[in-house]
């Protein structure tokens, strides 16, 4: 399918005036810094079918974004620069986003702080920064704003992990300089009476390189879009993603890379699990190669693995090109259950059908855990997911029988 296109001129913001020529289709609305032109989803519209709208407390309604109830604790790199500062820092707005729903329109009005991380041009961070957001309550939801920013030829690693309970939206934006190398890891580890609405976007220069992890594995509703677009040609772009389901989780990722400049490349690979009753992953991507975008080469790739009945996953890739004149384009979308021949390898070999089906799941995660880059979120997934495993005594009995 091939995408309209069209020049948005936001009326209010950091960034109000003409900007670059942007996508309109069903699946990409046209951008507004104001959430009275973002209708209030019913739950018919194509980007909203998936998610229950019932429970997100009216974050796409009306509910106020005026919740202080949380904590953030800061370990940063010696190269690096982190806090928090005024909304209207020059710094909001850099990435060129333009807020595509409701939500993120209301979640940019309402935020009232921006917190700041900077990578100094020709930088090298000696450690990860971690950005670490607990939240106390949900009784009160909250707006935020976050903008990492890598200076030409710098290279970092940002983590922002979330914990405890909150009724959160917000807006992260990520922009890259020239030739930067910049690892963004975001992980939702959220306990389970959480909600939490987001949408990241990258702005990445000539000869840049990002590598974006998103990794979901608590609250109760999650959803993050995440999106892509480049500052110049030959940006290079790494998308992966690990969730896990248990039940009555809903665990939802939209990407959405858009490759307007020449020389560009892509690949997402996003995997997921899914155990009990009513556990429910949506997983929606798209690639959309412009006429200018040529000499692009991209992948897209989902694998889900569903443990026991009851759970679901939809996932619905897409890809959108407008010139022949590509290096390759391609995706692919996976779900099912446990593989029979592995499951037969391994027992073959005298291990026991629990400890066999375990390896299957571990083997399933790996290689996406082991290209985090980041040794503390490595071992902390394999400890989460053999924690996920035991919350379900009985997945073994539960697929076998299926």
């Amino acid at each position: 399918m091939t995408a309209p296109t069209t020049t948005n001129t936001p009326s209010s913001g950091p960034l109000a005036g003409p900007v670059e020529t942007r996508v309109v289709s069903h699946l990409h609305p046209e951008g507004s810094f104001d959430p009275a032109d973002h209708e209030v989803p019913k739950g018919l519209e194509e980007i909203w079918r998936f998610t229950p709208l019932k429970r997100l407390r009216d974050l796409h309604k009306d509910a106020p974004l005026d919740g202080h109830d949380y904590e953030v604790d800061l370990d940063v790199a010696p190269e690096v620069q982190a806090g928090s500062v005024d909304i209207d820092d020059p710094a909001r707005g850099t990435s060129t986003y333009v807020p595509v729903d409701r939500i993120s329109a209301r979640a940019w009005e309402a935020s009232d702080r921006l917190f700041k991380i900077t990578v100094p041009a020709e930088a090298v961070a000696s450690q990860p920064t971690w950005v670490r957001f607990r939240g106390n309550g949900v009784e009160k939801a909250g707006a935020g704003h976050v903008v990492i920013t890598a200076e030409p030829f710098s290279k970092a690693t940002v983590v922002i992990d979330y914990v405890g309970s909150a009724t959160w939206a917000e807006n992260v934006e990520i922009v890259l300089g020239d030739g930067a190398q910049l690892t963004v890891v975001a992980v939702q580890d959220w306990d389970d009476d959480t909600v939490h609405v987001s949408h990241h976007h990258a702005h990445v220069g000539r000869d840049a390189s990002l590598k974006h992890v998103l990794v979901s594995f608590g609250g109760d509703v999650v959803r993050i879009n995440a999106s892509v677009e480049y500052a110049g040609t030959g940006g290079d772009v790494e998308m992966l993603g690990l969730y896990f389901a248990d039940a009555g989780q809903h665990l939802e990722h939209r990407l959405f890379v858009d490759h307007n400049n020449p020389k560009g490349r892509s690949k997402v690979e996003y995997k997921g699990a899914l155990q009990g009753k009513d556990a429910h992953t949506v997983w929606i991507g798209d690639v959309l190669i412009r006429k200018e975008g040529v000499g692009i080469d991209t992948y897209e790739s989902n694998d889900n693995l569903v443990l026991t009945d009851g759970a679901r996953a939809d996932s619905v890739p897409n890809l959108e090109i407008e010139t022949g004149e590509i290096e390759g384009a391609g995706h692919a979308s996976t779900t099912g259950r446990f593989d029979d021949q592995h499951l037969f390898y391994l027992q073959s070999r005298g291990i026991p059908e629990i400890e066999a089906r375990r390896l299957v799941v571990h083997g399933f995660f790996n290689d996406v855990i082991r290209r985090t880059g980041v040794p503390e979120i490595q071992a902390r997934l394999l400890e989460t997911v053999e924690a996920e495993l035991a919350k379900h005594v009985g997945v073994a009995d539960v697929v076998a029988e299926a």
